[in-house]
């Protein structure tokens, strides 16, 4: 009896090495393949080792025919089920694979972000607060005595609070995109109402540099958004083009509707943005270099990235792309439903 049981061991055992062989062999090939593919396979080399070891010990046995077939169909029924939730297995370890791959270059991204704004927030307030030091300790002292300096500090005192109240709001809205903490009341939004007022609130600006601002007068849909963020994507959007445009240069919106909802463009006479430099338009802290350097100096770089993280908080996108003489972006918007 202890003579047969050995017997059997080392048939199976043999069978079980033999495919097992071949299982590593077949891995070695698979090098670089992906995690669906070796775990289905090491699965696939398990069934096969099993079904092995059944088939030798069975034809070692010198059981009946009917016996065998039997034995037979039983083993070929556990590994096509065997093999099936192997298959399904490989695919779930995959694609969690996957995801835990893109979470972690996900949570590199938002790192390496946090690093530059910090960077460039530090930079921006640097600056402004140091200004605004000097012309404090130069009024407090009697430094300055004729009212027109007096004046003129002032109102550069005035200039650079508003410009730091601007970069700390605009931290705080990205910090509420970023910590999912944006809450939208979504209604029916007319997209020409909102445009209207965004160009009101610009064109001063724009008309103190020549600048000479287009909105379409007609032809605007409705949108389904929440018009305190939709109101700050425009006015982002033409807040940039005007900064970046040069002196006695255009500045156009137009809108319309497409089979995916409503659009909504802002074109300029920029130059253009470099190539190399399109897909981090929208990055945090991104403020372009050389044929798209601000004219005034101002800005944080957070104006375009709120664009976008509202734009994805409404369920739309938000592209730009050159066009001659300057570059035109363009957001998608969902209809009215």
């Amino acid at each position: 009896m202890v003579k047969d049981l050995a017997l059997i061991f080392l048939y199976s055992l043999a069978a079980a090495l033999v495919i097992g062989a071949a299982g590593a062999l077949l891995l070695r090939l698979l090098r670089g393949r992906s995690i669906t593919a070796h775990v289905f396979t090491l699965v696939t080399v398990a069934v096969a080792a099993v079904v092995a070891s059944v088939v030798m010990v069975a034809r070692a046995m010198f059981i009946s025919g009917h016996d065998l077939q039997v034995v037979l169909i039983t083993v070929a029924a556990a590994a096509v089920v065997c093999l099936a939730v192997g298959w399904l297995f490989s695919r779930r370890l995959a694609a969690a694979a996957v995801w835990a791959d893109k979470a972690r270059e996900r949570e590199r991204q938002i790192e390496r972000g946090r690093r530059d704004l910090v960077a460039w927030v530090s930079h921006d307030l640097r600056t402004p607060l140091a200004g605004l030091r000097a012309m404090a300790e130069a009024l407090e002292d009697g430094v300055v005595h004729d009212a027109e300096t007096v004046a003129v500090y002032h109102r550069r005192i005035r200039v650079e609070t508003d410009r730091m109240a601007r970069l700390v709001d605009d931290l705080f809205e990205l910090s509420r995109i970023n910590a999912g903490a944006l809450r939208l009341s979504l209604s029916t939004v007319p997209l020409g109402e909102v445009v209207s007022d965004a160009v009101a609130v610009t064109a001063p600006i724009a008309h103190a540099r020549g600048i000479r601002l287009f909105a379409a007068e007609s032809g605007w849909p409705a949108v389904r958004a929440s018009e305190p963020e939709l109101a700050r994507v425009v006015a982002n959007l033409l807040l940039n083009a005007v900064r970046y445009t040069p002196d006695d240069g255009t500045v156009s919106v137009t809108g319309g509707r497409d089979p995916d909802g409503a659009w909504l463009a802002v074109a300029d006479t920029c130059g253009g943005i470099p190539e190399a430099d399109l897909p981090r338009v929208f990055d945090v802290a991104f403020r372009g270099e050389r044929a798209r350097t601000p004219r005034d100096g101002a800005g944080g770089g957070l104006g375009l990235a709120i664009v976008r993280g509202l734009v994805e908080a409404h369920g739309g996108r938000v592209a730009v792309h050159n066009i001659p003489q300057g570059c035109r972006f363009v957001v998608h918007l969902p209809g009215p439903g």
